[in-house]
C-alpha cells in the first residue's frame, strides 16, 4: 500500500501534472529552454541532499530499529511541501522549484526505509513476486489519482473550484492527501524488524556513533558483498536512463509541442498498461531469472531512447508510454527484489541506504546531461537520444553479476552473525 501511496507522487508530481504547470504558469515567463535546464537542475540537487543524509540515517535506523519512524518523518517533510504546492501562482518559478526539491526529498527518503523493509516481510523465493506486485499497485495508486486530477483540471466545476488553474493547484494538493492517508495500513500493519545488535556493540551505545561505525564497515565490506556492489553500479546506470525519461518526458513533449492533455492521458494509459505487465515481469522472472528479464527491460528503453528522437506527434508520444509502461515497473522491481536477496538482512537499511543513494545518483548524472545538452545545442532533441548511453554501458556491466555467489554471501553473513548470538 505504501507503493500506492507513494506513487501519487511520482505520476502527478514528477512525471504528468507539475512539470507542464511549472513550465507555462510558474516559469511562463522564463524562456522553454531556461525554464527546462531549471527544472533539471531542481531534480539534481533534491538527490544529492537524499544521497548525502541516507546512509548514515540508514545505519542509525538499523541500530536503533526505527526504520518506520524515519519513514514516516520524511512522509511529513514531503506530504507538507506537496500541499503548499497549491499556492504557487505565475511567475513563481523559485517557490515551485524550492518545493519540488523539498517534495522529491521526502518522497526519496521514505522510500529508502520502506523498501528496507522488504527483505523482513518474504522468503528469498518470494522477493521477485512481492516486489512486482508492489509495482503494480504503485501503478494502480498512481494511475487512479492522476485520472481524477484530469477530470478534476477537465471539468473543475464539478468540484466546486472556479477554472483550470485552480482545478491544477488542487490536484498538485491532491496528492499530499493522498499519500498519507494510503500510508496508514504500513503503520498500522507492518511490524518494525527486531532490533540485532552486532557482537562488538553496547545496546546502550550512542546511536549516532555507532550509526557511523557500521556505515564505514558496511563501505568496506561491500568487498565481501562484491556482486551486490555490482549490482548496484549497473542499476546505477541503467536506472539513471530510466529516471531520466520519466522526468524529463513530459517537459521534453512540452517544448516539441505536444498537447498537455495528449501527454497526461499518455502518462495515465503507462500507469494501466504497468499494471498487468509488473505481474507479468515477476511471473517471467520465475521462469528465466530476474537478471535476464532486466535485460529485457533495457532492450526495450535502448529502444525508446532511439524512438523518443524522432518524436514528432502525439500519436509517436502515445506509442512510447505504452512501450514505458511494459517495462518500467517490471524492470525497477526486479532490480530491488534482486538486489534484496544479496544483503544481509540485520543491515537492510544501510544497504538499502546505499540502494537509494545509487538509486537518487542515477537521477543526477542523466538530467544534468539532459541540462548540458539543451544548452549547448538549444533543444532537448540531441539530449533524449544520449540517454541510450546509459542503458548500453549498465547492461554491460549487469552481464558481470554472478548472482547466485551474491546470494550465498549474504547468506553466509547471516549465519555468522546468528552463531554469535548463540555463542554470546
Amino acid at each position: 500500500m505504501y507503493d500506492w501511496a507513494n506513487s501519487a507522487f511520482q505520476t502527478t508530481i514528477i512525471a504528468a501534472v507539475f512539470p507542464i504547470y511549472f513550465q507555462k504558469v510558474a516559469a511562463a515567463d522564463v524562456p522553454g529552454p531556461v525554464a527546462t535546464t531549471r527544472f533539471a537542475w531542481a531534480t539534481t540537487i533534491a538527490i544529492v541532499i537524499v544521497a548525502v543524509v541516507a546512509p548514515l540515517l540508514g545505519a542509525i535506523a538499523d541500530y536503533a530499529a526505527v526504520k518506520k519512524r524515519f519513514l514516516a518523518v520524511f512522509l511529513a517533510i514531503g506530504a507538507t511541501a506537496t500541499a503548499a504546492m497549491y499556492f504557487i501562482g505565475r511567475g513563481d518559478w523559485m517557490l515551485a522549484l524550492v518545493l519540488f526539491v523539498i517534495g522529491n526529498v521526502g518522497v526519496a527518503g521514505s522510500i529508502v526505509f520502506y523498501e528496507s523493509l522488504l527483505p523482513h516481510l518474504v522468503a528469498e523465493d518470494e522477493l521477485d513476486r512481492v516486489s512486482s506486485a508492489g509495482y503494480a499497485l504503485g501503478y494502480i495508486g498512481g494511475g487512479v489519482l492522476l485520472a481524477v486530477n484530469i477530470v478534476m483540471m477537465s471539468r473543475p466545476e464539478w468540484f466546486a473550484l472556479p477554472n483550470r488553474e485552480v482545478a491544477v493547484r488542487a490536484s498538485l494538493a491532491s496528492v499530499a492527501v493522498w499519500w498519507v492517508v494510503f500510508s496508514i495500513p504500513l503503520f498500522r500493519r507492518v511490524p518494525e524488524p527486531r532490533r540485532m545488535i552486532e557482537r562488538d556493540e553496547s545496546p546502550s551505545a550512542n546511536a549516532l556513533v555507532t550509526a557511523a561505525r557500521r556505515l564505514f564497515e558496511t563501505f568496506h565490506e561491500l568487498r565481501r558483498y562484491r556482486q551486490a556492489f555490482l549490482l548496484l553500479l549497473a542499476f546505477l546506470l541503467y536506472n539513471d536512463g530510466i529516471q531520466t525519461i520519466i522526468r524529463m518526458a513530459t517537459t521534453y513533449g512540452t517544448e516539441i509541442g505536444i498537447d498537455d492533455n495528449a501527454m497526461i492521458a499518455a502518462l495515465l494509459v503507462t500507469q494501466f498498461i504497468g499494471v498487468p505487465f509488473a505481474f507479468l515481469f515477476g511471473m517471467f522472472a520465475g521462469k528465466i531469472g530476474a537478471k535476464a528479464a532486466v535485460f529485457v527491460g533495457l532492450a526495450v528503453y535502448a529502444a525508446i531512447s532511439v524512438l523518443g528522437y524522432f518524436l514528432q506527434s502525439a500519436v509517436q508520444f502515445f506509442a512510447l508510454a505504452v512501450l514505458v509502461g511494459m517495462v518500467q515497473g517490471g524492470t525497477q522491481a526486479l532490480s530491488r527484489s534482486l538486489f534484496a536477496s544479496m544483503i544481509p538482512r540485520h543491515k537492510s537499511s544501510e544497504f538499502f541506504a546505499f540502494f537509494g543513494v545509487f538509486e537518487r545518483y542515477a537521477g543526477i548524472l542523466g538530467p544534468a546531461i539532459f541540462a548540458w545538452v539543451v544548452e549547448h545545442s538549444g533543444t532537448s532533441r540531441n539530449a533524449i537520444l544520449s540517454v541510450l548511453v546509459f542503458f548500453v554501458v549498465g547492461g554491460a556491466l549487469l552481464t558481470m553479476v554472478n548472482v547466485d555467489e551474491g546470494r550465498r554471501a549474504a547468506r553466509e553473513a547471516e549465519r555468522a552473525l546468528a552463531g554469535s548470538r548463540l555463542k554470546a
